[in-house]
């Protein structure tokens, strides 16, 4: 049976709080010692093993003493992320770094949004190192793929929905951007940006005003910043 490796302690804590069935579960004599929740589990039953065996199963030494495997990940549609009352999405085009996709998952998570949404080519998909960048918030917050970002950006604007882009250059600063409808932002890849086609479907572009000397933030930093913008606009 097809099945999806997760690691880390706070990664696999959250795939058994979340809908996902996990089928199997490792851990290290430490990290049973040292985490109340792995003692208390009836099931799975946790099987102790060696920190070499973990490393062996996970990948890498950044298992955390905990190594899990899960029901495939659930992909959303994203057309129902997009329809219902002032959704918020982020939308990543071709962000292929998974440390960069957990990361925003993670943002998206804190700031109460609908979802995540990647394009099918040129992105990261959810991963054992996705679900350990976002800190278990992948099993929280729904991750669509859709075939073509421009498409489906075009197809989900209207004048409750806005389809905003993250621009470093564009004059519009966030405060001074109407953020508080419906919200699809859109972030591109680190020294790449946008793709033509799909910064062209954008309805606004707005900037995160900068006071230091770097050229610009990182996507996730980015995209937590404008989520939470968003996320006190409409609190406001």
């Amino acid at each position: 049976m097809t099945r999806d490796l997760v690691y880390g302690r706070r990664p696999v804590r959250e795939a058994l709080r979340g809908p996902r069935e996990v089928l199997e579960l490792w851990a290290s004599e430490r990290a049973v010692r040292g985490e109340p929740w792995l003692r208390e589990l009836e099931r799975p039953r946790v099987q102790t093993k060696l920190e070499r065996d973990l490393a062996e199963a996970a990948g890498t030494r950044d298992h955390q003493g905990v190594v899990a495997w899960c029901a495939p990940f659930h992909y959303a549609d994203a057309f129902e992320l997009a329809s219902g009352p002032a959704p918020l999405l982020a939308c990543l085009d071709q962000v292929s770094d998974p440390r960069n996709l957990g990361a925003v998952i993670r943002a998206a998570d804190g700031a109460g949004a609908a979802g995540v949404v990647v394009p099918a080519h040129g992105s990261a998909r959810v991963t054992a190192a996705v679900c350990r960048a976002s800190a278990g918030a992948v099993e929280h917050v729904p991750v669509a793929v859709v075939p073509n970002l421009a498409r489906y950006l075009a197809e989900i604007k209207s004048g409750d929905m806005w389809v905003v882009a993250a621009a470093g250059e564009s004059g519009t600063p966030m405060w001074k951007a109407d953020l508080s409808g419906g919200i699809a932002f859109v972030f591109g890849a680190e020294g790449k940006g946008l793709r033509p086609l799909v910064r062209r479907t954008c309805d606004l572009e707005v900037s995160i005003p900068q006071l230091g000397h770097v050229e610009s933030l990182n996507v996730s930093v980015a995209a937590a910043v404008l989520l939470y913008e968003a996320r006190r606009q409409r609190d406001a």
